[in-house]
């Protein structure tokens, strides 16, 4: 099926709204993880999406693609509320019923904020590699497993992990973002530094940006969500604690779906789904597909 883009915005974002030829039968905002992003994201998927009949909006993050803004200065609430807003103007310009979100990494927990504050706004939740855990466990798992990946010995480790429990902590209790990065720049020169001191640790704005973050527990609002949802995992993902993530969302998840949400973890794939470069897990697309099936398109 053919798709069109058309351009349109979000507030004062810049968006772009990808349709079928023929009339839409659903709708999904696709909100992009953590860092900078843009309205060009995505890849194939919107085109995939406009094969099934569904529209899809992207817009860019503030201060990237063009958009004016900063992200840095943003918190959850504010990219939830962004959503919400990109879900209006994806519903009133393409005139689609039934419309949800799809969020990856980051994504997911705003896509649960909004779907959880809004409950009248949003028909179903997608998330992709989206951790059911907040951002200091998440960023512990991520960090421990990449150190250890780099090759460095058990107490080299032992030693960097110290620093970032200490950095959480003082994150936590509002300790000055400039400070932590004076107190880390003390660490300059062991072994462990440079992976542990790199983006989104490394400027005061993103330290901010954390700090703020911390606060967010996406297992406190799993229970209040209202409408079906699609959780997706890869089995080789480094960054997520997948299988807690899985039971946190098998034990949280309320019965009010029962039969139409899923989790699923891919055999092989990565942060991003994919099994090779740019190649998603052979599953990813159907299940998305006959997920929409099942609570959008019948």
């Amino acid at each position: 099926m053919a798709v069109r883009e058309l351009d349109t915005t979000v507030g004062d974002l810049r968006a772009v709204i990808a349709v079928p030829a023929a009339p839409p039968r659903a709708g999904l905002v696709l909100v992009d993880g953590s860092g900078p992003a843009t309205r060009h994201e995505w890849g194939t998927v919107p085109g995939h999406l406009a094969g099934l009949g569904v529209a899809t909006l992207r817009h860019d993050k503030p201060g990237c693609g063009g958009s004016p803004g900063d992200w840095r200065a943003q918190t959850f609430a504010d990219r939830a509320e962004e959503s919400l807003a990109a879900l209006a103007t994806l519903r009133a310009e393409t005139g689609v019923e039934r419309a949800g979100l799809i969020g990856y990494s980051q994504g997911g927990w705003v896509t649960l904020l909004a779907a959880t504050g809004r409950p009248d706004a949003v028909d179903f939740v997608v998330t992709v590699s989206g951790p059911a855990v907040g951002v200091a466990e998440q960023e512990r798992v991520r960090t421990e497993r990449m150190l250890r990946r780099l090759g460095h010995p058990p107490a080299v480790v032992d030693e960097a992990m110290r620093w970032v429990d200490e950095r959480a902590a003082r994150l936590a209790v509002g300790d000055p973002p400039a400070q932590i990065l004076a107190a880390q720049d003390r660490h300059a020169g062991r072994p462990w530094h440079a992976a542990v001191a790199a983006a989104p640790y490394d400027t005061v704005e993103t330290l901010a940006f954390l700090a703020r973050a911390l606060r967010f527990d996406p297992a406190a609002l799993i229970p209040h969500l209202r409408c079906p949802i699609l959780a997706l995992y890869g089995a080789a993902d480094e960054l997520v604690p997948v299988e807690r993530s899985v039971a946190v969302l098998a034990e949280r998840l309320p019965g009010l779906h029962r039969g139409r949400n899923a989790v699923a973890v891919l055999p092989g794939a990565d942060h991003m789904l994919h099994v090779a470069e740019g190649e998603h897990a052979p599953a990813f697309l159907p299940m998305l597909g006959a997920f929409l099936d099942l609570v959008a398109l019948s």
